[in-house]
């Protein structure tokens, strides 16, 4: 995992870092004090699913595709306000069902900053450092919540460093913590809103995802040509590189849409 975070994920350093000591730390103990729980923010194409994929896929046999792993989408799971008692008690029960199947269960929740605000706090039994809930021994679950907020707030800090002329690999998690408090945990229509996931501080881990330049699209365009079996052709990298939106408008720093559209531009130039 650590071999592939350096090498597959490009332009996060504070991603590696933060994923590897929370990963390697959790599973070095025998009997964790509690879940592991991390929250991702970026914005789109910076990696979050990606990296929890890859993560599923070192920590899971079959990767995502495992019965031990779920996954969750507010669109898709949750889609209507109306009925947010419902899918309270549909999702407690089944995180409590299938914890009860195997303790060393990930839950995966997409588009947090889509999710019904009260609703994650069903799950807040689960991610304490109690020993048993519902008499079932769950402290050596995974939960990773993903979510595109506080991607805005990131991009400016990551912007006003650069400004500043600090180096990528100098921003630490200190630099952007605070803003990405504010913009997810503050905000009325964060799913994290007046959470007690907060307040009683459950996450772990808070890992931000920072925009990504020119270079980093071109690495991505890259080892998307490697992965499809076609030719690594300089033009073909700078066109499909070329073809993607930077911000901010006057200066074209960082790629709006990361490395997400890389693998359907490729196409175009084939």
């Amino acid at each position: 995992l650590e071999c592939d975070l350096a090498t597959k994920l490009v332009g996060q350093p504070l991603v590696r870092q933060q994923v590897m000591k929370g990963v390697s730390e959790f599973l070095e103990k025998r009997n964790p004090e509690k879940p592991l729980v991390m929250s991702f923010h970026g914005s789109t194409g910076t990696g979050k699913t990606y990296v929890s994929s890859m993560l599923i896929h070192y920590l899971f046999q079959g990767g995502l595709q495992n019965p031990y792993v779920h996954q969750f989408s507010p669109i898709v799971h949750f889609p209507h306000a109306e009925q947010i008692e419902q899918y309270k008690a549909s999702l407690k029960s089944w995180i409590q069902g299938n914890l009860t199947k195997c303790g060393r269960s990930a839950f995966l929740f997409d588009e947090m900053d889509k999710m019904h605000p009260g609703l994650i706090d069903v799950i807040i039994p689960f991610l304490g450092p109690s020993w048993v809930v519902y008499g079932t021994n769950y402290r050596k679950a995974i939960f990773i919540f993903i979510s595109n907020a506080g991607g805005e707030q990131i991009n400016k800090m990551t912007l006003g460093l650069q400004h500043a002329h600090k180096d990528r690999e100098e921003i630490s998690l200190q630099d952007l913590e605070p803003a990405i408090s504010k913009a997810v945990f503050e905000n009325p229509q964060s799913g994290f809103w007046k959470s007690g996931i907060i307040n009683e501080h459950l996450i772990d881990f808070v890992v931000p995802f920072l925009p990504l330049k020119r270079h980093h699209v071109k690495q991505c365009v890259v080892s998307e040509l490697v992965q499809q079996g076609l030719e690594v052709c300089t033009g073909v990298v700078e066109e499909v590189a070329d073809s993607i939106p930077y911000f901010p408008e006057e200066q074209k720093i960082f790629s709006s849409t990361g490395c997400k559209t890389v693998a359907s531009r490729i196409s175009f130039f084939f």
